[in-house]
């Protein structure tokens, strides 16, 4: 929000839009990158229930450019729109031709990773880990930044640990050296995800990028949260993470409260039922039969648990859905317990 003098003399507030770059932002609320959730069907869903953006798995920029299949599939955007590819690596060769490739192939934002927390990449000196090292993660933001002509945003973490708080420092030399967007999750590497985001920890970051959008990640699951993120981190936008697992439409319906104070319930019944098979079958076609029914499987256990209907299930009934050949009694049962869950209040 701006003020402005009027012919009055009067102020008047008015709704200036958030863009990054020159693509404006339909609403407050991120869909976050989250390996192994946030594929292709799952970004889908989440747009269609209102969500503003959401951003691709996290992609290993080498690994993208020497044509690892998994790497493509999940830099694919089909449908998505803006599109948003989140790439990771330490070498900023291989993150500069992996962001050309990303643009090449339709990517309308290049956002780069350096939050992950997973040793599996901190290991490897990727995510994270670059918050160690604020001069070579410079050198990758400066290499994506040369190598693409489409906007590209950061996404970091406070800072390594608690003695090195320096978020503040990593996202203004970002900033000025041309990044269009900063996401801070608010927890250090050394917390993972234990304890509680610290959104007032973010505002630090506000103070010295006043001029780009700013988004506060980290425990964003309802409502109030959302309200609380914004006012303790001085953020323009949310980020639902964690909050969406089994509830894809949560950050769609966090997005409609920031906007006009309504509180949608979750879907139930029919479509709630529908949904669930309907994510299903998007899991069968995008990864094929045989994975995409195990990967459908953690979907399963959030949509149940999600639902209130987890203690219901009976010993052995995931696992025999999930290892089922026959797709048409998987749907079925699924809809049939689905359809039964009761409306309740969203987030």
């Amino acid at each position: 929000m701006l003020l402005i003098k009027c012919a009055t003399g009067l102020f008047q507030e008015i709704c200036v839009m958030l863009t990054i770059g020159n693509i404006p932002l339909k609403n407050k609320v991120i869909l976050a990158p989250m390996s192994g959730v946030s594929d292709l069907p799952f970004r889908r869903i989440a747009l269609r229930y209102g969500v503003g953006l959401v951003v691709s798995e996290m992609v290993a920029s080498e690994a993208l450019c020497t044509g690892h299949p998994e790497s493509l599939m999940r830099a694919e955007g089909e449908g998505i729109d803006p599109h948003i590819v989140q790439l990771a690596g330490k070498d900023p060769h291989w993150m500069g031709e992996g962001a050309r490739m990303a643009e090449k192939a339709g990517a309308d934002v290049i956002d780069i990773n350096m939050g992950c927390p997973a040793k599996k990449v901190t290991s490897g000196y990727s995510g994270s880990a670059l918050m160690k090292d604020l001069d070579h993660a410079m050198t990758l933001v400066e290499a994506t930044l040369d190598a693409v002509s489409v906007p590209v945003t950061l996404k970091m973490r406070l800072g390594w640990d608690e003695t090195s708080i320096n978020a503040p420092e990593l996202a203004k030399r970002a900033v000025d050296a041309g990044v269009k967007m900063i996401t801070v999750h608010g927890r250090t590497r050394s917390q993972f995800y234990k304890g509680k985001a610290d959104w007032r920890a973010i505002r630090q970051v506000r103070d010295v990028i006043p001029d780009v959008p700013l988004v506060a990640n980290g425990d964003c699951c309802k409502f109030e949260d959302a309200d609380e993120m914004l006012a303790q981190s001085g953020a323009d936008l949310v980020m639902v993470g964690r909050g969406a697992y089994g509830r894809p439409w949560v950050p769609g319906r966090i997005a409609h409260y920031l906007e006009t104070g309504e509180r949608l319930a979750d879907p139930h019944g029919e479509e709630l039922a529908a949904l669930v098979v309907e994510h299903y079958d998007a899991m069968l076609e995008q990864y094929g039969f045989e994975i995409g029914v195990r990967a459908f499987r953690k979907h399963m256990g959030w949509y149940l648990e999600a639902a209130g209907r987890l203690d219901d299930a009976p010993q052995g009934f995931m696992r025999g859905l999930m290892t089922s050949l026959d797709a048409d009694l998987v749907r079925n049962t699924l809809y049939d317990w689905f359809v039964q869950v009761p409306m309740r209040s969203a987030a």
